[in-house]
This record gives structure tokens, C-alpha cells and sequence, in this order.
């Protein structure tokens, strides 16, 4: 089998389901209780957080493990917009986020927020003028993804986060659910002011993830209850999950930094390979994200290409997992400006550190055959 749908999810590693099972079959107490079995508990979780917080680089305190992404964008986004409405009531993001950013911003302007939704270019990316230009007094948060999860596209983080960080009323979200561990960003001094990311990206478990809140920011809770997690997330803790996360964390982190340029060449290859087969149009422009690449094969529906592949045991998607079962259009694609034939017909390979030459010499000679057996079949 051949998977090259990493950005929906990932395999879990070995490592990972292992350290899952151990601390749900020996701590599988709750970290609330008193008693030495609950103390353990709390022990094992308060090293998970100085683990994954210094795999960041940033404090334990900072960490609130999540189920995953989604959670983490709302907690953010929701969460920094009503803590904070006594300042302000305008939010900015782009056109191009994740759907858990976006609906949460829809949520907020039903509650009186407004929300200011950037454009990007041709090439998929937000223009820091844009950014600065958008910028109000009563605005009280922004939120810009790193990697885009359909074209793979980078979004000048670093210079925003410069941009806002003398700004003290306006936070600053980064979703980097698809750019932890495959591309760098740093937190520290940053500007950055609340992180997100997820589990199941990086070959960990579905249902586990983190948000960074950085010293000093309120947040308005989404679950009420309990005090768990500084207040911010009532619930007893998913210790057996926030172990094996930072689990995954660390070994994609060590993947990283142990084989810098092993995604960079497999996506070089890929690219070598589909440019050559002259029904393929590369949407996703060079120098981008190394395991996204987005391509389209005008005149072909590609729910249609993606099955013919699937009967040879290659996987792949359509566009973001969380909409490909929507419109058939891909509204980052529309963002860009690409002609419909594009838009309608585009797919995505999304890599992994687990992933082959092999394989992808062995999908590009597949999807050439089967180019050739549809363009028969139509005509």
C-alpha cells in the first residue's frame, strides 16, 4: 500500500500505541484523586507538560492538551474574543484557514464580532501590508495558519508575528497543525501568543493535541466544570493521550532534525515526476511546504482518478479532509484565482518521513496508466 494522505492523518507509530497502552494499564488513576494512585497520575502529566514544553520551548504552564486540532483553534479563537470583548470586537484571519478557524469566526460574528477575512495571492500567501493595513484599535486577535493544509503554501509568520508584537491588545494565533515537525517555527520571542497543534498529524493518536498560551493570557473557557488545566480545560485529563503525544512530539522532532532534507527531496522527486505527464497542472508553487503538493488534471473528475488509483492500493485525497466531501470546488484553490477546470479537478499528495522514492516512482508510472485508460474510455 501506498499512503500519501498524511495531512487527513497518520499511521501511529509503534512507540506511540505502546506508551498509550502502558500508562492506560498502569496510571489509569485520576490526577484529581489525593490518594498515591491519583498522585502518580498527576506526576506522569505534570512531566508530559515540561516535556512537550520544552520540545517548544516555552513553559510548562503554557501547555493545555487538547483533543486535537480543532479544539485548539476554538479554545483560541473563541476563547481570546469573549475574555477580552470589553476591548474589542474585531477579529482578522484569512480566506484560506482550516474550517475550525473559519467557523469560529462565523460563531463570533453571530455574537456581534466582526471579522476581517484576508485575501492571498496567486501563490496562496498573505501579505504582511494586508496584515498591518487591517489592523484596528478595537481588534483583539489574528489568526494565520503556518502551512496551508490543501497547497502546502508558508505563511509569513515570522514577519507578522514582529508586526503585532508590540501590540498589546491584539493576540496573535498560529494554527500549525500541519508545519509541526516537517517545517521550523520558533516560539520564543515570536510574537506568537497562542499555538496549535495536533496529534494524529504527526503519527500520534486521534483525539490528543496541545494549545500554547503564553504567560499572562486569558482565555474564556469552552468547558466548564472542574479546574483542571488552569481552568481552561474542565475534565479529567487524557493522561494515556497527552503521554503519547508527546511521544509522537518528540519523535517527529528527532525525524526533523535527523533528516532535514528527507521530505525536500522526495517532494522534488514528486514534482520531477508529474510535471512530465502533460495532463498534470501543479497548483502548489516551489520552495513551499516539503510534504504538501497540490496538482490538478484538468477534463478528469478527480474523485474518479483518486478511486482508479485506490484499486492499486495508492492513497490520496481530493482536497482538506474536513471538507472533501463538500462542494466540489476547493475554496483555497478559488482563493487563488485558478481557472474552474483547476479547481474542480485538483488533488493532494501529503508526505511522510515514512514514505518512499520507491513509492513515488511506483504512483507516477500508476497514474500515468491510468490517464491513459480514462482518456480512452472518454474518448
Amino acid at each position: 500500500m501506498i499512503y500519501f494522505d498524511n495531512s487527513a492523518t497518520t499511521k501511529p507509530l509503534p512507540e506511540v500505541l505502546a506508551s498509550f497502552q502502558k500508562v492506560s494499564q498502569e496510571y489509569y488513576g485520576n490526577s484529581s484523586s489525593i490518594h498515591r494512585f491519583g498522585m502518580e497520575a498527576d506526576k506522569l502529566l505534570r512531566k508530559a507538560h515540561q516535556q512537550a514544553a520544552d520540545l517548544l520551548g516555552v513553559k510548562s504552564k503554557e501547555i493545555i492538551f487538547t483533543s486535537g486540532g480543532t479544539e485548539g483553534n476554538n479554545l483560541a479563537i473563541k476563547g481570546i474574543a469573549l475574555a477580552n470583548q470589553h476591548r474589542g470586537k474585531h477579529i482578522i484571519t484569512s480566506e484560506i484557514e482550516h474550517p475550525s478557524v473559519l467557523a469560529s469566526c462565523k460563531a463570533l460574528e453571530s455574537l456581534g464580532f466582526t471579522v476581517t477575512y484576508l485575501p492571498v495571492d496567486q501563490t496562496g500567501v498573505v501579505k504582511v501590508k494586508d496584515v498591518e493595513e487591517a489592523i484596528q484599535k478595537d481588534t483583539v486577535l489574528l489568526s494565520i495558519m503556518h502551512i496551508n493544509n490543501e497547497l502546502g503554501t508558508i505563511q509569513p509568520i515570522e514577519e507578522i508575528g514582529q508586526l503585532v508584537k508590540d501590540l498589546p491588545t491584539t493576540y496573535f494565533h498560529v494554527d500549525d497543525v500541519q508545519g509541526f515537525g516537517k517545517t521550523k517555527l520558533k516560539l520564543e520571542n515570536s510574537g506568537i501568543d497562542l499555538y496549535t497543534i495536533s496529534g494524529h498529524k504527526i503519527h500520534g493518536l486521534k483525539g490528543t493535541g496541545l494549545l500554547y498560551v503564553k504567560e499572562g493570557i486569558n482565555l474564556f473557557p469552552l468547558f466548564h466544570g472542574g479546574t483542571q488545566q488552569m481552568n481552561y480545560r474542565s475534565g479529567t485529563e487524557n493522561l494515556a493521550g497527552a503521554v503519547s503525544f508527546v511521544k509522537a512530539m518528540r519523535l517527529i522532532v528527532e525525524h526533523q532534525k535527523n533528516h532535514q532534507d528527507y521530505l525536500v527531496d522526495l517532494h522534488e522527486q514528486l514534482r520531477k515526476e508529474l510535471t512530465v505527464i502533460p495532463e498534470v497542472k501543479i497548483n502548489t508553487i516551489e520552495g513551499q511546504a516539503p510534504h504538501i503538493l497540490n496538482f490538478s488534471i484538468p477534463g478528469y473528475k478527480p474523485e474518479v482518478i483518486l478511486h482508479a488509483l485506490e484499486e492499486r492500493n495508492i492513497f490520496l485525497s481530493t482536497k482538506s479532509a474536513c471538507s472533501s466531501k463538500k462542494s466540489v470546488d476547493s475554496a483555497v484553490l478559488k482563493a487563488i484565482n485558478l481557472p474552474r477546470d483547476r479547481t474542480r479537478s485538483a488533488l493532494r499528495i501529503s508526505l511522510s518521513y515514512q514514505n518512499t522514492a520507491g513509492e513515488i516512482e511506483l504512483f507516477s508510472r500508476s497514474l500515468k496508466k491510468v490517464i491513459k485508460k480514462l482518456s480512452q474510455t472518454m474518448g
